[in-house]
């Protein structure tokens, strides 16, 4: 069992940026940030491998969002720059621990924990 925290949700305007964290308690070898807006699915935003080796981004934060992890903290960070009011969203870390994989770093099914979830709010 892994449990994640996730920090760093907030309110920004628009062009700002801010930094979210998600520490898991235990080892993951891929960890993804995911969001979901009201009324929408959740959708992936960005993901990494436990090496930093293989890194996918959506198409609309490519530019923006930086994703990168500490393994020695199992801390996985993602920094968000040039904030749009799009961006706003509930977002979630992911943590997948089974292996051998072979799926994809960007779909959820392969993220086996998930931690509650931090509102980022970007106003116009």
């Amino acid at each position: 069992q892994v449990q994640l925290v996730e920090t760093g949700g907030g309110l920004v305007q628009a062009g700002g940026s801010l930094k979210l964290a998600c520490e898991a308690s235990g080892r993951s070898f891929r960890m993804g940030w995911f969001r979901q807006a009201p009324g929408k699915e959740r959708d992936v935003v960005a993901s990494i491998t436990w090496s930093g080796g293989s890194l996918y981004y959506a198409t609309s934060v490519k530019g923006r969002f930086t994703i990168s992890r500490d393994n020695a903290k199992n801390t996985v960070y993602l920094q968000m720059n040039s904030l749009k009011p799009e961006d706003t969203a509930v977002y979630y870390c992911a943590a997948g621990v089974s292996a051998p994989f072979s799926g994809a770093i960007n779909s959820p099914s392969s993220y086996d924990y998930w931690g509650q979830g931090t509102q980022v709010t970007v106003s116009s």
